[in-house]
């Protein structure tokens, strides 16, 4: 641990892990930015970005269009750079997304593109600023983990919105407790990405009856009905397309490695039950897990684990969307005292990382050992031995 005098001389001393946190993420913030740069000069790197799915979105929206309409999206998202070898894609977020598209309809893939991609940056270091406030300012450099982790890298690189619902998760962290209504209303970035949440929300509405934190429940449903009716104002006819799109997308049939699509792939490929199977039982474990400590519970200590086993057992998700990782793993790292623990994050980010700009897809099955990893790892980061103290765990 780090004297006051050293603090106060501006002489940190940094640990071997720490050296390697700072480093990692300076490395990933220079590759970010170099991409970030070449924006404004290339139309080709749009078409490899999920941005061009919200951006086309957008513009069909202004036009008045449908969002979910095939031929016009293509022609749109293969205009933006899309290679001719991919497939037309589609927000797949629920309806109530669409007003955070309609902006960028507003503007040239370009702009568009580069005022996505500091939006997303922004989110990002609001968060880890938000989850360093909450640790109380450690002297350390540990939070910058979360600039370096690989899912938050590959998030900034595709223009992908799992950042949105990080930030919205670490608003209520931040909110909870001073300003319910608000933090109920940040839940609306998670909503962008309601199958993430599903063990999390199941926690998250016993916490709310058993404290009766009905302010919470009432942001929520204020920012949800805001949305529906701009949503409605937009396009009426929204869910209608909507409902079609996913009915004809053919996404059963993507290689998408979780858990509960492998489950079903490899179970009974026509059941689609089966994916919410993992979902169902994470959702019974996390209402034992939160009743027992119901007398105690606080959300920055105990809500880590939740999140994890969310992420882990969701009926779909990629990589990008394991950045709802960076709160439990945060956590975790200001609170084990080993070296060899923080190393080994370190080193799976970075092999994450180099798997990704040796040429790996997103939806190549290795990936799939990520979401299990960060829950074994925040397991022995967050292990106390009989007798020791929380204050005594901690740095």
């Amino acid at each position: 641990m780090e004297s006051k005098a050293e603090i106060s001389r501006g002489k940190v001393k940094l640990s071997i892990a720490d050296q390697a946190i700072a480093i990692t993420s300076a490395l990933s913030f220079v590759i970010v930015l170099l991409a970030l740069g070449v924006m404004p000069f290339s139309n080709k790197i749009y078409g490899a970005k999920d941005f061009v799915v919200y951006w086309a979105t957008g513009q069909q929206l202004i036009h008045h269009g449908n969002p979910y309409d095939k031929d016009a999206m293509l022609l749109i998202e293969r205009s933006a750079g899309l290679r001719s070898d991919t497939a037309v894609s589609f927000m797949r977020n629920p309806p109530w997304a669409l007003p955070m598209a309609l902006p960028l309809g507003l503007v040239n893939s370009r702009i568009g593109g580069l005022l996505w991609a500091f939006t997303l940056l922004g989110s990002l270091l609001l968060s880890i600023w938000l989850l360093r406030k909450l640790h109380g300012r450690p002297e350390n450099y540990r939070h910058w983990f979360g600039a370096a982790f690989a899912p938050a890298f590959i998030c900034l690189l595709i223009g992908q919105s799992s950042l949105f619902a990080l930030l919205g998760y670490v608003l209520f962290l931040y909110l909870h407790r001073s300003r319910p209504f608000l933090a109920g209303m940040s839940l609306w970035l998670c909503a962008l990405k309601p199958h993430l949440f599903l063990v999390v929300g199941a926690v998250m509405l016993a916490w709310v009856l058993v404290n009766k934190s009905y302010k919470i429940l009432a942001g929520a449903g204020v920012a949800l009905a805001i949305s529906l009716l701009a949503t409605w104002v937009i396009d009426p006819a929204a869910w209608t397309q909507y409902a079609a799109m996913m009915a004809g997308t053919g996404i059963e049939n993507e290689p998408i490695p979780s858990i509960g699509v492998m489950l079903r792939q490899h179970l009974s490929p026509q059941s689609t039950w089966l994916q919410y199977v993992p979902a169902a039982l994470g959702c019974g474990w996390g209402l034992i897990y939160f009743w027992r400590r119901r007398q105690s519970w606080d959300w920055l200590r105990d809500g880590g684990l939740p999140m994890l086993i969310s992420i882990l057992v969701a009926p779909y998700s990629w990589i990008v969307d394991q950045v709802l990782a960076i709160p439990a793993l945060l956590y975790g790292a200001y609170r084990t005292r080993s070296q060899l623990l923080l190393i080994l994050l370190v080193a799976a980010t970075v092999l994450l990382e180099a798997e990704l700009l040796s040429g790996v897809k997103l939806t190549s099955l290795l990936f799939l050992w990520s979401a299990p990893a960060w829950l074994v790892w925040y397991l022995a980061a967050t292990w106390r031995r009989p007798g020791i103290s929380e204050s005594a765990h901690q740095e």
